[in-house]
This record gives structure tokens, sequence and C-alpha cells, in this order.
């Protein structure tokens, strides 16, 4: 078991297998000594997180389906380590998308479950650059969509 998924386990997460792709793309692409992780979409235990935050859920409900980004992009990092997660660097950047309402303004706010996750399991491995928007509508109705990019050695 590698130190990060040690941690995970401290924190009471199991990493899943890697969701597969649900469409004509892949769910990662490495580059020299970094990793773009395709958007990984809100869900729980093999159900979507879906609505729109600000009028279906709120705020902390659109940060915990952000969490749940979270722990598939790392599930993805590790396929793309070889199983690995001791091979991270740190994380580059997030870019979050939130189905919101017209009038919510709290995108950030939403995108911080998965930024707070990142940063209370990888420590400063886990801080990163990121973008956090409004999106109307996203894949399958989910709450939240997070794409990012990795270092790994």
């Amino acid at each position: 078991m590698s130190k990060i998924e040690a941690r995970l386990a401290e924190l009471g997460v199991t990493l899943p297998d890697a969701p597969a792709p649900a469409a004509n793309y892949v769910p990662f692409v490495q580059v020299g000594d970094l990793v773009f992780v395709s958007g990984q979409i809100s869900m729980q235990d093999g159900n979507l997180i879906t609505g729109k935050v600000g009028t279906d859920l709120t705020t902390e409900e659109g940060a915990a389906a952000a969490k749940t980004c979270a722990v598939s992009l790392l599930a993805q990092l590790k396929a793309a380590c070889g199983g690995d997660l001791d091979r991270l660097v740190r994380v580059v950047k997030l870019t979050g998308f939130v189905n919101s309402a017209p009038d919510f303004t709290q995108q950030p706010q939403v995108i911080n479950g998965c930024s707070d996750f990142l940063v209370e399991a990888l420590g400063d491995a886990g801080r990163h650059s990121r973008s956090a928007v409004s999106a109307g509508a996203l894949p399958l109705g989910v709450a939240v969509e997070i794409e990012a990019i990795f270092q790994i050695k």
C-alpha cells in the first residue's frame, strides 16, 4: 500500500477502480512528467450525484459532490501510475465545473470540496492552481465535474 493510500485509509477513504470513460475519450494522457486526467463526475457508490447547485443542492452538498470527484481523480491517477500513487509529485491544476442555478455565485466554495480534500490527503503536494466555473448543464445531469493535471516521477 502506498503512503498516499495509507493516508486515505486514515481519512476513511478507499479508492475505487478507476471509472471507465463514458464516451470517445481516454481517462488520462501522460506527457512527460504530467498526467492530464479527464473530467471526473460526481458519483458515490456507483450512483450519480445530480442536480443544480443553488436549486436542488446546497453549496455544502455541492462541495461533498466535488469531494467524490477528487476520489475519482486519484483513482485515475493511480491507474496512470501503474498502481503506485507514491509516484505523485504534486497536483498542478484543477478545473472544476459546477452545474449551477443561474444566480448561483459560490462555485469556488463548491470546488473547495475537492481542493480541501486533496490538501488534507496529500499535504503540500495537494496544493494547486485552479479554476471554478459555472455550467448551465453537465453530462448526465451531474452536479460537479472536475479535471486535473498532476506531476509524477
